[in-house]
């Protein structure tokens, strides 16, 4: 998917919303367990109710690989459905792969090839070379971890060179001469939202991949504050929020209830914004 039709999916839907799709097997509906493949059954259900709400959906490769092969054609046929009920939605596979150039461009057929996603979340601590054999395919995404949500990203994201530079943003600085606008992405955590300003400055145009709201705490209103630019550039993805709102045989219904919440928000956001034709 290109730049171009990943925001006019955005105007279409009226919405930035991107649903992750951590599909844990021991949260899901009881009844489900029943069922032949209880993963796909879930996300062929949280699917069906969030599509019309949602320009993206993310699964996370941990709670599938956890499953063995078993999660591995769990994942599959979840893609394969997505794609076949709407070409036009943008597919993420949260792997967070970063390895050596020949071991990245194995990874990079993995994702592109087999699993037919638009992009893929990368580690950018080994440097250019784990990145490059992503951006060798015409309308794929590269996600560079930058600014993460979680509690220990000050660990290493916070720390400062000579210049006073932070870590998160040399890796944003130093990756703007692997690729263009129209080939990588970042993570930006939602619950850091002040920092989308100093990142917005370094990357005006880019799409940024903001985890992090809702049961996290992140406010999308302030990410929509300081993360938006003119072609929206935000995905902002929401998990929990969506998936386990009810472990009932109502658990579809409600998955959608908080879908549309969010869209609804988005939508305002992005008429704020000047953004919907």
């Amino acid at each position: 998917m290109t730049y171009e039709e990943l925001f006019s999916q955005i105007q279409k839907k009226r919405s930035f919303l991107c649903v992750g799709l951590d599909t844990d097997i021991t949260r899901i509906p009881k009844h489900l367990l029943s069922e032949k493949d209880p993963v796909f059954a879930f996300n062929r259900a949280i699917v069906d109710a969030t599509l019309p709400f949602a320009v993206a959906y993310k699964p996370n490769l941990a709670f599938y690989e956890v499953l063995g092969a078993a999660g591995w054609e769990s994942l599959k046929k979840t893609i394969d459905y997505i794609r076949n009920k709407s070409p036009n939605v943008f597919l993420i596979a949260d792997a967070k792969r970063g390895d050596i150039g020949n071991t990245s461009a194995l990874y990079a057929r993995t994702f592109f090839e087999q699993l037919n996603v638009d992009a893929v979340t990368l580690s950018p601590y080994m440097g250019k070379d784990t990145v490059t054999p992503f951006l060798q395919f015409n309308g794929k995404w590269a996600v560079l971890l930058a600014l993460t949500s979680n509690p220990s990203a000050s660990d290493f994201q916070y720390l400062e060179n000579k210049d006073g530079q932070k870590l998160f943003e040399k890796v944003i600085q130093t990756s703007l001469t692997w690729g263009t606008h129209h080939q990588l992405m970042y993570v930006a955590g939602a619950t850091r939202a002040k920092e989308l300003q100093k990142i917005r400055q370094l990357v005006p145009e880019h799409f940024l991949l903001v985890p992090g709201a809702g049961v996290q705490g992140g406010s999308i209103e302030e990410v929509a504050r300081y993360g938006m630019n003119n072609h929206c550039g935000l995905l902002v993805n929401s998990s929990r929020g969506i998936l386990y709102v009810s472990s009932e045989k109502d658990f579809a219904e409600k998955a959608g209830k908080a879908a549309v919440t969010l869209q609804r928000q988005m939508q305002y956001l992005l008429e704020n914004h000047g953004l919907l034709l």
